[in-house]
Parts: C-alpha cells; sequence; structure tokens
C-alpha cells in the first residue's frame, strides 16, 4: 500500500476561497445597504433553494453563511488527499477510514452471517436484515426498508425520476450503481466470473444467481405446489398457472 499523502492549500486555493468570502460578503451587505424598507411594512421572507458546494470536498449546504465558515476551515487546515483516487478530507482520521476501501480491509463483521463491512453503523444497518427491524415504510405502497435512503430511492419508482443517464444511448437509471453496470454493456467488460464453467458477469448478483444452478439452491416455492426456483421472477411466471388461487 503507498504511503499516504498530504496537501496543504495553496497561496493560489486560499485566495480564491477569500475572494469568494469578499465577493459575497461585501456584495450582499452592499445591496442590503441599497435596499430601503419602509418603516411599519414587513418584508417578505424568501425561502433560499440555491445549493452551495465547496471546491475542495464533498460538503454542501443551503446556506451561504454555512459555506463561508466551511472555506475558512480549509485555509486554517490541512487537506488530506488519497494518493489512489480523487478523495480529499479535512480530517486525517477519515482518510485513514477511506484507505480501507483500497486495501479491502473489513474490521466489522456479523455474527450470523458472513458479511462483513468499513464501518459499525454499517453493521449496524446491517443487523437489522436479521432481526427483521424496517423502520422506513413508503405511503403509496406497502415497500419497507431499513434505511432512510432507500426509501428515497424508492420513491423514485413512484415519481419516475430517473436521475442518471448514460452518455451513449438513452438509457436511465434511478440508482447510480445501475447506471455504472449498464455503461459495462458498452464496453464489454465483465469482471465477474464462475469458477466452475467459466461463465462471466456484470454483476456479483447475476453471478451469485447463477451459482445455484451448480448447487441446485432453489430459494423462491411456491405456497400452493411444490415447485421451486431460482429467480423470483420464475416464481412469479409460474403463479401464473394458479388462475383463481391466492397466493400468500
Amino acid at each position: 500500500m503507498k504511503r499516504e499523502s498530504v496537501n496543504i492549500l495553496t497561496k493560489k486555493s486560499t485566495k480564491d476561497i477569500l475572494a469568494k468570502h469578499i465577493s459575497y460578503s461585501h456584495e450582499t451587505q452592499k445591496n442590503s445597504d441599497t435596499t430601503a424598507v419602509p418603516q411599519g411594512e414587513q418584508t417578505p421572507v424568501t425561502q433560499l433553494t440555491e445549493i452551495f458546494n465547496c471546491d475542495i470536498c464533498e460538503f454542501k449546504t443551503s446556506q451561504k453563511r454555512c459555506i463561508l465558515a466551511h472555506l475558512k476551515a480549509h485555509v486554517a487546515k490541512q487537506v488530506y488527499c488519497c494518493n489512489n483516487c480523487d478523495y480529499k478530507c479535512i480530517k486525517k482520521s477519515n482518510l485513514q477510514m477511506h484507505m480501507k476501501i483500497h486495501t479491502g480491509e473489513k474490521p466489522y463483521s456479523c455474527n450470523i452471517c458472513e458479511f462483513k463491512c468499513i464501518l459499525k453503523r454499517s453493521l449496524q444497518t446491517h443487523m437489522k436484515i436479521h432481526t427483521g427491524e424496517k423502520l422506513y415504510s413508503c405511503n403509496i405502497c406497502e415497500f419497507k426498508c431499513i434505511q432512510k435512503s432507500n426509501l428515497q430511492t424508492h420513491m423514485k419508482i413512484h415519481t419516475g425520476e430517473k436521475p442518471f443517464s448514460c452518455n451513449i444511448c438513452e438509457f436511465r437509471s434511478i440508482r447510480k450503481e445501475q447506471l455504472k453496470n449498464h455503461l459495462k454493456t458498452h464496453t464489454g467488460e465483465k469482471p465477474f466470473s464462475c469458477n466452475i464453467c467459466g461463465l462471466r458477469y456484470i454483476t456479483k448478483s447475476s453471478l451469485q444467481r447463477h451459482m445455484k444452478i451448480h448447487t441446485g439452491e432453489k430459494s423462491f416455492s411456491c405456497n400452493i405446489c411444490d415447485f421451486r426456483c431460482i429467480r423470483k421472477d420464475q416464481l412469479q411466471r409460474h403463479l401464473k398457472i394458479h388462475p383463481g388461487e391466492k397466493s400468500y
């Protein structure tokens, strides 16, 4: 593993940050000084919807005063950079945690299954799979999930929102990882291969489904007859042969 590197903000980047501060602070003050509000009249409140992004890290905020305070932190502190990717952070501990992505280190493991992860909170979230705890539910359908972010992603199914688009074809998706997998269809990349027959797949989940052919595992079963199958879509097609029967 390569040694982590530390980049201190240059005078140029500091100057740019301060220039932003001066441009915003003094222009805002100038506008506020030249706008007179008649006495006795109530000034309408306007909701700020613009999002301000930090040019150095991934920090975002809807308040200008917060982005200014955040930028000052960059001026005063060192910026730690990963020498394997474009990741940057203010805290050395964050960089150390990030480096585990490259080393493959996963110090937290589930005592029920083989799941391992980098962050303790990721393990805590995973454990809800075993306890069956699902705190978030959709108010349109019966979907329930463990994480709020999963619910937010699910809601895009109902709204039709697909924010991620392919720059080669017209493919659009709800999740970023769906787009990443789709792009592999253009490059021909199939990183996951079966160690028994040699077939290759774009996603790990596709390989895991394929492996059930060799193991004979059939995870989905019909509750009306003895039919069992590998994939959920196969079960859904099978259930159509039971017209008038209610499945549970």
